[in-house]
């Protein structure tokens, strides 16, 4: 091989090379936190107030069987002296059963809410998703980045314009 068809070889094995990197340097990215977004949409705010309002009488319920619970056990300590031993026993069960039950009602409402806010933010995400498709599509974003990114500068970072839509 001569020396010009091995300057030829090289030139096109190089040009081929800087092909794809001339090519990345055309691509558009953007980055949006979407834990930001989760945090200070609207939708998220209204999200919250809806579960509080949903599940506001049964905290209170839970509020008042601790309350009551506390009362007889300060009943239990304060009267337990001059008490029969039958009554003693008696308001013992009665606070262990109380007991019982408000552990029972407690695991539940957490349980219930955790399904409930679990389904909003399902919601929420699918929203969130939406409005950043459809600003990658308007503005023609090649790839839009979330979590898992280390670093994001504020070229790339879209997260703005994904509350302004959400904001809409």
């Amino acid at each position: 091989m001569n020396k010009k068809t091995f300057i030829w070889m090289l030139m096109s094995l190089l040009l081929m090379g800087v092909a794809p990197w001339a090519k990345a340097a055309e691509i558009k990215v953007g980055f949006v936190n979407v834990a930001q977004v989760l945090q200070e949409s609207p939708q998220a705010e209204e999200a919250k107030k809806r579960l509080e309002q949903e599940f506001a009488p049964r905290d209170k319920r839970l509020v008042a069987q601790q309350k009551e619970m506390v009362e007889m056990q300060q009943k239990l300590s304060r009267d337990a002296a001059v008490m029969s031993e039958s009554e003693r026993n008696k308001l013992e069960r009665e606070i262990l059963s109380k007991q019982r039950d408000l552990k029972r009602s407690r695991e539940e409402f957490q349980e219930d809410f955790n399904i409930r806010r679990n389904e909003e933010l399902g919601k929420l995400q699918r929203e969130i998703f939406e409005a950043i498709k459809t600003l990658a599509q308007e503005e023609k974003y090649d790839l839009i980045l979330t979590d898992g990114v280390v670093y994001a500068s504020d070229t790339v970072d879209v997260t703005g314009k994904v509350q302004q839509r959400l904001q809409r």
